[in-house]
């Protein structure tokens, strides 16, 4: 008798241990695939005007073509990295409709105008006035993206939807991602 309730004991423990594991692991699956995809996928971009010294640019006057929006600074070395293929792949999809809006989150209008000259960066670009903390910047536009860390890009189609997102430096030239902008 005191055998079969040790087994009972034993066997129930073991069920119990089971089900706690079998939810753990389903909880830490959906936490993952709960962070994978960005809040803003799928949504309409946010509108905004970002006006500096050379030009003013609304983002709803590009709609009808995709929109690569791109959050940088010159301070930022993933940034200066990735420029030269922005730049590349803009001139290679204009014809496709694809428009680089590169904002820069430079708080110093010099070193922003600097860049763009040493650099030849022929793409659309305008400065939204940023500040830089020990945890990212803080500018308007790029926060009302949730953008608090640069270079961070968003890819809006012909009808201002967002669909991608991508954190980072990014080579613009890949196959892949030239197939998916032609196919928006």
């Amino acid at each position: 008798m005191q055998e079969s309730r040790n087994q009972l004991v034993y066997y129930s423990d073991v069920r119990l241990l089971a089900c706690l594991l079998l939810c753990a692991f389903a909880l830490v699956l959906t936490g993952c695939y709960g962070r994978s995809k960005p809040t803003s996928i799928n949504i309409p971009a946010r509108d905004f005007t970002v006006q500096d010294s050379d030009r003013s640019v609304t983002l709803s006057q590009l709609r009808g073509k995709i929109v690569v929006l791109n959050f940088w600074a010159t301070w930022c070395p993933p940034c200066v990295e990735e420029m030269p293929s922005l730049v590349q792949m803009q001139k290679q999809m204009q014809g496709k409709g694809v428009t680089v809006l590169a904002v820069s989150v430079d708080d110093d209008a010099d070193d922003y105008h600097k860049f763009l000259k040493d650099h030849s960066i022929d793409l659309l670009t305008v400065r939204e006035t940023g500040k830089k903390t020990e945890t990212g910047v803080i500018a308007p536009v790029s926060a009302s993206y949730g953008t608090y860390k640069v270079p961070e890009t968003y890819i809006i189609d012909r009808n201002g939807v967002i669909r991608r997102k991508f954190i980072g430096a990014v080579n613009w030239g890949q196959p892949e991602i030239v197939e998916y902008l032609s196919r928006l």
